[in-house]
């Protein structure tokens, strides 16, 4: 099963530049995703890591884990467009090779368990067969309209 960028649209509320999954290339329903993250040289975050050097960031990496993610959970959803999944911890994060421009970063999340609202993942990068990063993601679900307005009710930074 196969998803392409006009699903993973409906799917995400992120949008370019903070969009990091292109397309998903396997999904095992409630279980397993494999996804891309085609790696373009006019990304934006590379214009500041690093100049003459450019590394994608690993905790983008770590992002784009997530949001694969997020994609399997999803859609196991019925109410998806009414939730918004938020991070609520990262474990275990190792980084094991840099990713560069014109990598095809595949990101494989396994659902380690998914209660009520709360859900814990594997994550894994590879470049070829080369695993790049990992991670243990936790996460939470919450109410789209809630989290809107939390947003209003936050003080303004000063």
């Amino acid at each position: 099963m196969k998803m392409d960028a006009a699903e993973i649209r409906r799917l995400l509320p992120h949008r370019e530049p903070f969009l990091f999954v292109d397309e998903v290339t396997d999904i095992e329903p409630g279980r397993r995703l494999v996804a891309l993250k085609r790696v373009r040289a006019d990304e934006p975050f590379f214009a500041g890591h690093f100049p003459g050097a450019p590394v994608m960031p690993g905790v983008l990496i770590v992002e784009a884990l997530a949001q694969a993610g997020a994609l399997l959970l999803f859609r196991e959803i019925p109410d998806r467009e009414s939730k918004l999944l938020f991070f609520a911890g990262i474990d275990q994060a190792r980084f094991r090779a840099p990713v560069f421009p014109g990598d095809d970063l595949r990101l494989e999340i396994e659902v380690l368990s998914f209660r009520g609202s709360r859900s814990k993942m594997t994550g894994k990068a590879y470049v070829g067969s080369k695993l790049v990063a990992e991670a243990e993601l936790l996460a939470t679900m919450v109410d789209r309209q809630r989290a809107a307005r939390g947003a209003k009710e936050a003080p303004a930074a000063s």
